[in-house]
């Protein structure tokens, strides 16, 4: 099973506060295991232009910029641009099918400061990671639903209905979720 370019929705009754109600597009999963970006936790305290400000980055003042996420509990410091596939280099950019790549390189971050960026993106401090064999035992615990990814729900829906947004998308009623696991 290989989720890459999918939507992990953290299920009702996620042991992990970290992660509940949260939206995970996963940039990458293997047998060794996956990483991916929690989409949908604003980074309330660290907006784009002080992150720019902080690294020295100048940009100008009618640039749009992208939110700022907490992108998962690994690596606080490290930022991951995820964004639309028009954009990026060979050597430092991986592509996600279904339009989505991810770059996490200073480029990326001076580029959208110019106004010469991806078409869409955002920007995630930090990841989310499992190792061989750990994410799909969670699948097996009830922990994640797997939804399809789409630009429009990933950089168009506001943080706080991401969640059920998805859920929509795949004919949810979050009413009807339970976080309690079952076999036929």
């Amino acid at each position: 099973m290989d989720l890459t370019g999918k939507i992990l929705l953290a299920m009702p009754g996620m042991g992990d506060p970290r992660f509940e109600k949260s939206v995970i597009f996963m940039c990458s999963h293997s047998d060794e295991g996956g990483m991916g970006l929690i989409v949908n936790k604003p980074a309330v305290e660290v907006g784009f232009r002080k992150l720019l400000s902080q690294l020295s980055i100048e940009a100008l003042s009618d640039v749009p910029v992208p939110e700022v996420f907490l992108g998962g509990p690994v690596e606080h410091a490290r930022g991951f641009v995820l964004h639309s596939d028009e954009y990026g280099a060979p050597e430092t950019t991986l592509r996600v099918e279904g339009g989505f790549a991810m770059t996490a390189t200073l480029d990326v971050l001076e580029d959208i400061a110019r106004g010469q960026g991806p078409n869409a993106c955002l920007l995630a401090l930090g990841y989310s990671g499992w190792g061989p064999g750990q994410l799909e035992a969670e699948l097996a615990q009830n922990a994640w639903l797997v939804a399809d990814a789409s630009a429009q729900l990933i950089f168009n829906v506001d943080s706080d209905d991401k969640w059920a947004a998805v859920l929509a998308a795949m004919g949810i009623d979050p009413v009807t979720l339970s976080g309690a696991a079952g076999r036929a």
